[in-house]
């Protein structure tokens, strides 16, 4: 069985955990900042996990994850 390639953008973007869960970064926190309340650009700062509809396509992007 020949070798798979990883998405180069996805292994930068995600990360599985030990229960097999992909974790992300919000986003919408790069610029226009100011115009943004404090609360919210707080709550961007956490990470969220990946949608149960997106999980399969993102473990295709990362086979080895």
């Amino acid at each position: 069985m020949p070798k798979l390639k990883t998405n180069s953008s996805a292994k930068k973007r995600f990360h599985v955990t030990k229960r097999n869960k992909i974790k992300r970064a919000k986003g919408w926190k790069s610029h226009l900042l100011e115009a943004k309340r404090s609360k919210r650009k707080r709550s961007l700062r956490k990470h969220d996990y990946v949608s149960k509809a997106d999980e399969k396509r993102v473990k295709r992007m990362l086979p080895y994850a």
